[in-house]
């Protein structure tokens, strides 16, 4: 293996997995360039399809039962404004191991501290330590309502007493790039300063470059928005869902807001989505480009991908939180390291969350390794090896965007399970149903495979310390406790 590398992590908001897939019609050189030169992970998943959880799993290797983040902390709905007490990063593991580390852009793990607070250096930082958290209920209740005359406009939907909420809009080109005038171009900048500054010292670095797109609105330059004809893109193929069969909340979402947006809407603002996604994939070009200037690329291990995706019309629905289906959850993760990996341009397609990224970086760079963390080193993928006993599945945990649920999914190859405390369950056989069209729940000839599933669930809970084992009548509404899943522990087997 190689010495320790130089560690360039470039994570974009609310992007879908499925965008950088082989064959995707959306343009994104770069990323396929390094995939190309790396590796890519196909089945790549975030624990909660929400910014803050995620960014925080990322952070410590942890899920959100045991870090503490459990949605937005910068609102005055968040459970909880920080991390829990005790809870390290990888950051301060690879600083004592000598490696200098910037963060540039978005931070949004903890409005009780700042990435200065866990080891980095500040470049150009959103959603930051004292961020907004500390406006009053009355300052968010008299906030600004616009457009709010009950004429619905293209590309938004009404909301009486809300204003309008904007899905997407063409905006005129900020110089000859197109974005030079957006606020990801100045962090791409301070990430460029910044590599040009750390590669002329002698230790390893670690950059960390979050970008504020793909994520909503869809507001994008004309020079993007051009790349896409939305009268040649196809509405989702789970766009015709009923939803008749799924959750209350996700029928109301629905119908109360996106229904609102006509098919040719829902292809100018899968247009648009796409048009983010290529701008993104440029500032990532640019990001590359002095990567290979500085002459540290063959040295340096660079991760591209994405806190959380987004639904963009799939199923009718768009954003994420609750709504526990495939698009919202699936991010993209492709990683290249000259020096390291062996046997590039390959495609793994191994179950990885984000809580496997810390303990990864944690090994390359020789750091101490914080005891018992959710997620496991992706090091042999890198190395073509196959690890010993890695998940068959994976686990999704949710209390909640701004308003409260509790949800959690367990995940096979075969089929998905999704515990919704709030409404009825849902059972999907993705073999046969892959965009999850079919809810089986109820039928009688799946039980003992939910029953499996249910399980999993509360091992991977016991583990993780969840907070979903309440017996009380009124709150314990899982269709079997946890009594017979925990009373002879044993490996998960494939459903």
């Amino acid at each position: 293996m190689a010495k320790r590398p130089n560690i360039l992590i470039f994570m974009t908001d609310q992007e879908q997995g499925d965008v950088v897939a082989p064959g995707h019609p959306c343009q994104t050189p770069n990323a396929d360039r390094l995939a190309r030169e790396g590796v890519r992970f196909s089945h790549t998943y975030t624990p909660s399809p929400h910014c803050c959880p995620s960014r925080a799993t990322f952070m410590t290797g942890l899920y959100p039962s045991r870090h503490g983040v459990y949605n937005n902390i910068c609102t005055p709905t968040a459970i909880h404004y920080g991390l829990n007490a005790g809870v390290e990063t990888f950051s301060e593991h690879l600083r004592t191991a000598g490696y200098n580390l910037t963060l540039c852009g978005k931070w949004h793990v903890s409005v009780e501290e700042g990435p200065a607070d866990r080891g980095w250096k500040e470049r150009a930082i959103t959603a930051n330590k004292g961020a907004s958290h500390h406006r009053s209920i009355d300052q968010w209740r008299h906030g600004p309502v616009s457009d709010d005359d009950g004429i619905r406009r293209r590309g938004r939907v009404c909301r009486p007493g809300w204003g309008d909420f904007e899905v997407y809009r063409t905006l005129p080109d900020g110089g000859p790039k197109g974005y030079e005038n957006l606020h990801d171009y100045t962090v791409v900048q301070e990430a460029i300063a910044a590599i040009d500054e750390m590669s002329q010292q002698d230790a390893p670095w670690c950059l960390f470059v979050g970008t504020i797109g793909p994520h909503d609105p869809f507001n994008v330059p004309e020079k993007f928005v051009k790349l896409y004809d939305p009268a040649q893109i196809p509405l989702p193929p789970n766009y015709a869902d009923s939803l008749d069969d799924k959750p209350r909340i996700v029928q109301r979402q629905r119908r109360q807001l996106w229904d609102q947006l006509s098919e040719d809407e829902v292809r100018e603002s899968i247009a648009h989505y796409w048009a983010y996604c290529t701008l993104q994939d440029e500032l990532l070009g640019e990001v590359l480009d002095a990567l290979d200037a500085s002459g540290q690329a063959g040295d340096t291990l660079v991760v591209f991908m994405s806190d959380h995706g987004d639904y963009v019309g799939a199923h009718g629905l768009y954003l994420k939180g609750v709504p526990a289906f495939r698009e919202a959850y699936h991010v993209p993760c492709i990683m290249r390291w000259p020096a390291g990996i062996r046997n590039p341009g390959r495609t793994v397609d191994a179950f990885v969350t984000l809580a496997d990224f810390a303990p990864t970086f944690l090994e390359l760079g020789e750091a101490t390794q914080p005891a018992d963390l959710s997620g496991a080193s992706l090091l042999p993928f890198l190395r073509n090896e196959t690890p010993d006993a890695w998940p068959d599945a994976y686990h999704t945990q949710l209390n909640g965007v701004e308003l409260y649920y509790t949800q959690r999914a367990v995940v096979t190859r075969d089929f998905k399970y999704v515990y919704n405390g709030f409404d009825f369950d849902e059972l999907y056989d993705l073999r046969n149903d892959p965009h999850e069209m079919v809810n089986l729940a109820d039928r009688p000839e799946y039980q003992e495979i939910q029953h499996d599933l249910v399980r999993r669930m509360w091992r991977f809970a016991a583990r993780e310390q969840d907070m979903i084992f309440n017996p009380y009548g009124t709150v314990a509404l899982a269709p079997w406790g946890p009594a017979d899943a925990l009373q002879a522990p044993q490996p998960d087997a494939p459903a």
